[in-house]
């Protein structure tokens, strides 16, 4: 696993051990910052199930001004730390120990993108959207990386559907608030 793009460009980026963990594939990688390139540059970015927090750090190295790191098992927030820490953006980067559902009861406003990739077939994503709508800011953005046969649905709340991908056994929904409406 290494960093695409950007300033930390083809570092090599630690990954867990075992089976508790599913890296982004390369190329799911290279759509989701496709998709989201011109938005990524001086972004507040949240790295949710952050795992191994590669997403995060693709997008610190595309030019994000900030990311939240946020996972609850500690062996990945050291990983994602070492990751960090090795790419040099520690001084841009607030990694927490904590469940990703429960951060988001008390994280604020602030967010422009969300990078969602939490383990398959545990309904999480599902229970995160509602949870997020509040934290985004108007106009943000939100991926969800999850398995190719969960069709979610068209809205949650203020995000709203914006476009599906299928890659294989893995797809992405994004989702976007809408920016909001001078008066």
């Amino acid at each position: 696993m290494r960093v695409i793009t950007g300033s930390a460009r083809g570092r090599k980026l630690k990954t867990p051990e075992g089976n508790d963990v599913r890296p982004t594939s390369d190329q799911v990688k290279e759509a989701i910052f496709s998709i989201i390139q011109f938005d990524v540059p001086g972004s507040a970015v949240l790295d949710l199930f952050a795992g191994s927090g590669q997403l995060g750090i693709e997008a610190l190295s595309r030019g994000a001004a900030h990311c939240v790191f946020v996972d609850k098992a500690q062996a990945s927030v050291n990983l994602v730390r070492e990751n960090v820490m090795a790419c040099g953006f520690l001084n841009r980067s607030r990694i927490l120990n904590t469940d990703s559902l429960e951060y988001l009861l008390i994280a604020k406003k602030g967010f422009d993108i969300a990078l969602l990739d939490p383990p398959y077939s545990n309904s999480l994503i599902e229970k995160a959207l509602p949870r997020l709508e509040k934290s985004m800011n108007p106009g943000g953005i939100v991926v969800c990386e999850h398995e190719a046969e969960l069709t979610l649905p068209d809205s949650f709340g203020e995000l709203k559907l914006h476009k599906r991908y299928k890659y294989g056994k893995v797809a992405l929904t994004v989702y976007k608030k809408p920016q909001l409406q001078e008066v």
